[in-house]
């Protein structure tokens, strides 16, 4: 098999194009790791977001440039500063966003692969000339995978490596219990359409507790909503939680999420950090389709009320509608009752070995 550009030369250097979001992010980490088992000899440059840059931006082996959204016109031209005289063999163009569009206009690549035609919008088809293959009711990680492909390249594995610091494993073993069953609750979205309701996040909470014995530990960004409705979840509560929400760093958090033994989220970045270090994932899923994003590695653990959700809200079944869609509607997530939760956590603890594990006191 060849590894050759269009003129001809051997492939030295691939530039990866993905700003955002911290989910998708995490999905490009098994394409960095392949590249570099399938091509050790290429140069892998990463054009990133500067808040994702504080999770991967550390990766060994890969050149950052960081590219900051909220700089407006500013940012595209420190961008092309940074990237003037510069050619590479190939562009992973991997993200359908006008903003990600204007960035790749930038780069200069004789290859530059991009989406199939279908998922392509936002002047992303008029800066590729590559595409991955259209595969449909594919995974979002699935899908990134692919972008080898067109490079004459093995698609990449589910292999994820996240480097952390002694610091933030320090971080998280002072917040975690040894021997006890540890849960971390990452209870918002992005979009609050996504979130569960905070009484109920409550009630799951007290029942892990109370049923399982668990330790449970809430987590949220530094920002007022978050801090807020995490609040308002322990407010709610009868049982004793650790409230960590605004005190953690990125990598702290990831480091956290690899010693629990439990994620509860719903389609939140932080669900596919604790997929990334082998944590399973118990998902709260109604405004959009875990099959297509939820956490790789437990989608058998997604309470998944999508089908219903896209039904009430739309009339169309998930084989009528777009793969994709969403159900971003107000009430779409309280479709997910507490007993629906409370029953996936009891069987994810039966087949985990924790049922029946003494209350805690």
């Amino acid at each position: 098999m060849l590894h050759r550009n269009e003129r001809g030369g051997a492939m030295k250097s691939v530039c990866i194009l993905r700003l955002s979001a911290i989910g998708d992010v995490t999905h490009v980490v098994p394409v960095v790791l392949s590249l570099q088992r399938q091509r050790p000899d290429v140069r892998i440059t990463w054009i990133i977001g500067k808040l994702e840059a504080k999770l991967a931006g550390d990766l060994p082996g890969v050149e950052f440039i960081v590219f900051d959204k909220k700089a407006g016109l500013a940012g595209y031209r420190e961008l092309r500063r940074q990237l003037r005289g510069r050619r590479f063999d190939a562009l992973l163009h991997m993200q359908v966003a006008l903003r990600a569009s204007l960035a790749a206009a930038l780069v200069s690549a004789s290859v530059r692969v991009g989406y199939d035609r279908a998922r392509s919008k936002d002047l992303h088809g008029l800066v590729v000339n590559r595409r991955i293959n259209a595969v449909p009711r594919q995974h979002v990680r699935d899908c990134l995978a692919s972008f080898l492909e067109p490079l004459g390249l093995e698609a990449a594995e589910p292999r994820w490596e996240m480097p952390l610091g002694d610091g933030d494993r320090a971080f998280a073993e002072q917040h975690l219990e040894p021997g006890r069953l540890n849960i971390v609750f990452s209870p918002c979205a992005s979009h609050p359409l996504r979130n569960w309701l905070p009484e109920r996040y409550a009630a799951l909470a007290d029942h892990a507790i109370t049923a399982h014995g668990a330790r449970v530990i809430l987590v949220g960004s530094p920002a007022e909503s978050e801090k807020a409705f995490v609040a308002e979840i322990e407010s709610h509560m009868r049982q004793r939680a650790v409230n960590l929400a605004g005190q953690d760093t990125l990598k702290q958090l990831t480091a956290l999420l690899a010693g629990a033994d439990l994620l509860v989220a719903p389609d939140t970045g932080p669900a596919h950090m604790a997929n990334a270090m082998g944590t399973d994932v118990l998902g709260l899923y109604a405004a959009s389709n875990p099959d297509r994003s939820g956490p790789y590695n437990s989608r058998q653990w997604c309470v998944n009320r999508y089908p219903e959700a896209l039904g009430k809200f739309t009339g169309r079944s998930v084989d009528e509608a777009r793969w994709g869609a969403k159900a971003e509607f107000p009430g779409a997530m309280e479709l997910i009752s507490v007993e629906d939760a409370t029953a996936m956590l009891d069987r994810w603890a039966a087949v985990r070995g924790w049922a029946g594990a003494a209350a805690a006191d």
